[in-house]
């Protein structure tokens, strides 16, 4: 097989319906269109979703939840994981984080540390937010926790 002699295979390619060009053509007059009636007409049909003055279906379904415009989301990291994956004297930052794998995007309003786990090594952590028992457990053990 050479690349001279590559083509499609028979009847993957059709020629392009040549529409209004005349009676002669057999796509000429209506030009597939029809007669008369909306879809005949320059512009015609209706919008999408439209069902004839049927109520849509859009409509029809219950609209469920509520999306919270000014909810904060933060990238989350919990004490445990910190124990696992650093040691004495480390600086845990987001960056450290996303090399090491612990986390893989940082979130619009940035680092949130909770407090599950147990901490037994001096680290210093840097994050936006840090809830009650994550700041004690980490100053506890004589660490020290960044607000950025």
């Amino acid at each position: 097989m050479k690349m001279h002699t590559l083509s499609p295979a028979p009847g993957a390619r059709t020629s392009q319906k040549r529409i209004g060009r005349g009676i002669g053509s057999g796509l000429g007059k209506t030009s597939t269109k029809g007669h008369k009636g909306q879809w005949a007409r320059s512009g015609g049909g209706v919008r999408v979703g439209f069902e004839g003055g049927q109520m849509p279906l859009s409509r029809r379904l219950p609209k469920r939840g509520f999306d919270n415009a000014w909810k904060k989301v933060y990238t989350i990291i919990n004490i445990d994981l910190i124990e696992k994956n650093f040691n004495d004297g480390d600086e845990v930052t987001v960056e450290t984080l996303k090399e090491r794998g612990l986390i893989k995007k940082t979130e619009q309003y940035g680092l949130k540390v909770l407090g599950n786990g147990e901490l037994t090594k001096k680290v210093t952590v840097k994050a936006s937010k840090f809830t009650g028992a994550a700041k004690e457990k980490i100053e506890k053990i004589g660490g020290k926790v960044e607000v950025l």
